[in-house]
C-alpha cells in the first residue's frame, strides 16, 4: 500500500478503537450498577478505566497497526513466501511476550498499601470508617494475587480507586467461605482478598492483543491457502505448536491463569481455539452442515449488540426496573428463583436460567438478522 492510504487506514482504525474503549468506559466502568441495583452513576475517582471492551479495543489497534505497517507486499505462492510476508509481524507478537514476561518476572514489587471500608468488612474485629492495610511483598516474580507485577503496574500507572472492586480471587478458599464462589471473608483470611485488582490491567492487555496476532495468522492462512486440506492442515499445525508449546510453559513454572493472562494461558486459549475453529469449519464448510450451527451465525453478526444487552447486563437491568410493589418481584428474578424452584436446586436451575438467556439471545439475534439491522463500531 501506498503511505497515505496507510496514513488513512491507521486513523480509521485508531478512531474505531477508540470509540469501542469509550464504550467499554461507559458500560463497565461503574456507571450502570448492573443487576439488583436500580441505581446509577459513578463517582470520576473510582471509574474504573480497563475493561473487556477496552482490552479488545488495545489488542485490535495494536494488531491493525501492525497488519498495515508490518506486512510487506510480497505475494504468497509458497510456505517460504508466506513467512516472509508476515515474518514481522511475528516478531512484533514475539516482543510483546517477550517484554511481558521481562516485566512479571523481572520487576521489583514493593509492600503496598490500600484504603477499605473496614465498617463493610467480615474480619473478626472490624473497626468503623476508612482503614488502611498494608500487603507484605518485597520481591520478583511472584505469580500470587498479593505481590504480582500485573497489579502492581495498574497500581502505579492507572491507580488503586480505577480498578475492578470484586477480582476473581475473592472466590479463593482463603477469602470465600462459599468458595469457588463469592462469600463472606472466612476467619483469619489475609487483608489483599479485600483489595482491588483489574483482571483486564495493563500488562495482562499486552498478552490479550498478542491472541489477536494468534487470530490474524489463523485469517491469513484463510485468505492463501486455496483448498480445504491446505487450510486445515496450516491450522491443525498452528493449533498443536501453541497448545504444546502452553503445557511446556506451565511444566517450566508458568501457571495457566487467565486473571494475569500469561503466556502460557494466552498459547493454550490460542490453540484450543484454533482446534475449534477447525472442527467448526471442516463441519461447516467441508461437511455442508450448516443449520444446526445457524445460532452461531446470527449472534456473530450482531456480536457487540449482544454483548452489551447480554454481557453487561444492561438488558436485564433495564427489564428489572419495571417491578411489582417491591423490587424483588421483577420478571428477571422471578424466572430464576422459578427455575431453581423446578429444579430444586439453585445452582441447577442458574444453569437453567442462563441457558433461557443464551436461547433469547440466539432468538433475538435471529430478529434482528432478519431485519437487517447490524451494530457496527
Amino acid at each position: 500500500q501506498k503511505t497515505p492510504n496507510k496514513i488513512a487506514t491507521t486513523k480509521k482504525a485508531a478512531f474505531r478503537a477508540i470509540k469501542l474503549f469509550i464504550l467499554g468506559v461507559i458500560l463497565q466502568g461503574g456507571y450502570i450498577h448492573g443487576r439488583h441495583k436500580l441505581t446509577y452513576g459513578v463517582d470520576l475517582d473510582h471509574i474504573r478505566l480497563l475493561g473487556v471492551l477496552q482490552r479488545i479495543a488495545i489488542g485490535y489497534f495494536l494488531a491493525a497497526i501492525s497488519e498495515i505497517w508490518l506486512v510487506n507486499n510480497t505475494s504468497v505462492d509458497s510456505p517460504v513466501s508466506f513467512v516472509k510476508k508476515y515474518f514481522v509481524e511475528w516478531i512484533m507478537a514475539i516482543m510483546i511476550s517477550a517484554l511481558y514476561i521481562g516485566l512479571v518476572f523481572g520487576l521489583y514489587v514493593p509492600n503496598w498499601e490500600f484504603t477499605v471500608q473496614t465498617s463493610n468488612s467480615t474480619f473478626s474485629n472490624p473497626s468503623n470508617g476508612v482503614g488502611i492495610k498494608t500487603i507484605q511483598c518485597g520481591l520478583r516474580g511472584s505469580l500470587g494475587p498479593p505481590c504480582n507485577a500485573v497489579g502492581f503496574v495498574d497500581r502505579v500507572l492507572l491507580g488503586e480507586s480505577h480498578l475492578y472492586k470484586n477480582p476473581v480471587y475473592k472466590r479463593t478458599k482463603e477469602c470465600s467461605i462459599n468458595s469457588p464462589d463469592y462469600g463472606r471473608l472466612p476467619p483469619n483470611a489475609p487483608d489483599w482478598c479485600l483489595a482491588p485488582f483489574d483482571p483486564e490491567g495493563l500488562l495482562s492487555t499486552l498478552m490479550a492483543a498478542v491472541s489477536c496476532f494468534v487470530g490474524l495468522h489463523f485469517g491469513h492462512v484463510l485468505i492463501h491457502c486455496k483448498t480445504h486440506s491446505q487450510r486445515m492442515v496450516s491450522w491443525l499445525l498452528a493449533s498443536t505448536v501453541l497448545t504444546v508449546s502452553g503445557f511446556l510453559l506451565q511444566l517450566l513454572g508458568m501457571p495457566f491463569s487467565k486473571p494475569l493472562y500469561t503466556v502460557s494461558y494466552m498459547l493454550l486459549a490460542g490453540g484450543v481455539s484454533g482446534f475449534l475453529l477447525l472442527l467448526l469449519y471442516c463441519i461447516v464448510d467441508v461437511i455442508h452442515i450448516k443449520k444446526p450451527l445457524i445460532l452461531f451465525q446470527w449472534m456473530g453478526m450482531n456480536a457487540l449488540i449482544v454483548y452489551v444487552l447480554a454481557a453487561c447486563e444492561l438488558f436485564p437491568t433495564l427489564i428489572q426496573g419495571f417491578y411489582w410493589r417491591s423490587p424483588e418481584n421483577n420478571l428477571v428474578d422471578a424466572t430464576e428463583c422459578l427455575l431453581q424452584a423446578i429444579f430444586h436446586s439453585k445452582r441447577w436451575g442458574t444453569l437453567a436460567f442462563v441457558l433461557v438467556e443464551i436461547i433469547f439471545w440466539c432468538l433475538a439475534a435471529c430478529f434482528l438478522h432478519m431485519k437487517g439491522v447490524y451494530l457496527r463500531l
